[in-house]
């Protein structure tokens, strides 16, 4: 399989590695692409091939787009000249919708999809949506590429991807905040940071696990940790009467909304 990557930032980068890893493609098959210096400094320093946007395109099976939305127009230009009818497009950016990709690049076979990025140590999840007319082969390449860094979730209707984006692509954002939050919050009750820190960390390490093991619902493991006056209820009174839950809602709303207005810049 030969395969190019156009946009090699945090999430280009990390699939470059993941298809080596699994031995999918051999590293003078993989052609990187982007136009940081920065990138491509490390690009280098890893002993991954260069690519310029030329010729060379026409020859892979896939490409994947990992550029911003933002300069996707530049690259829909460039890589007109060279896709072929039947390679697989597979784009990773955030809110481009497969119409626009179609109609843009003047190409049937694509698969859209959002990955985050604990896809860097294998334990990412992907969804993913394919165009009407994909054909089989590729919706199967693109699965197995996407699996490379974790798991997959396909979705029949391409509108979901937005949903998607805004609860497993910006998750992780939402939990580091969280995190640090109480970290945070744990210096300002008198804990050095290194101590507040560990028991954060640990507490949420734990906390995942035992959820993930457990047949209880996540309000039975809430109503075990809370007893009845104790310190736990008053800590979930504060969120409640804070409104935490409608504003996390909100929050997800507005990051749906926002990678649906990606897609028409």
């Amino acid at each position: 399989m030969k395969i190019a990557i156009w946009g090699c930032g945090n999430m280009g980068f990390t699939y470059a590695k993941a298809f080596m890893s699994d031995k999918l493609v051999e590293k003078k098959a993989l052609l990187l692409i982007d136009k940081s210096e920065f990138v491509n400094e490390k690009l280098k320093e890893n002993d991954f091939f260069i690519s310029q946007p030329d010729a060379k395109i026409a020859d892979c099976d896939a490409i994947i787009l990992a550029v911003k939305p933002q300069d996707a127009a530049s690259v829909y230009i460039e890589l007109k000249k060279y896709l072929q009818p039947h390679q697989l497009v597979l784009s990773i950016m955030a809110g481009i919708t497969i119409e626009v990709l179609q109609s843009n690049l003047n190409h049937q076979n694509i698969v859209r999809a959002m990955p985050n990025t604990p896809a860097q140590i294998g334990l990412g999840i992907a969804g993913y949506s394919a165009a009407p007319h994909a054909n089989m082969t590729s919706i199967s390449i693109a699965q197995q590429l996407l699996a490379t860094t974790g798991k997959t979730v396909f979705l029949k209707n391409e509108s979901m991807l937005d949903a998607v984006t805004a609860i497993s692509g910006s998750g992780p954002a939402y939990f580091y905040y969280f995190v640090n939050a109480m970290i945070e919050a744990g210096i300002k009750l008198g804990l050095d940071a290194k101590t507040s820190s560990l028991l954060v960390s640990e507490t949420m390490n734990g906390s995942y696990h035992l959820m993930q093991q457990s047949d209880k619902s996540l309000q039975e493991l809430i109503a075990a940790v809370s007893s009845k006056g104790g310190t736990t209820e008053a800590a979930l009174k504060v969120f409640e009467a804070n409104a935490i839950a409608q504003s996390i809602e909100k929050a997800l709303i507005a990051a749906e909304n926002r990678a649906k207005e990606l897609s028409k810049i």
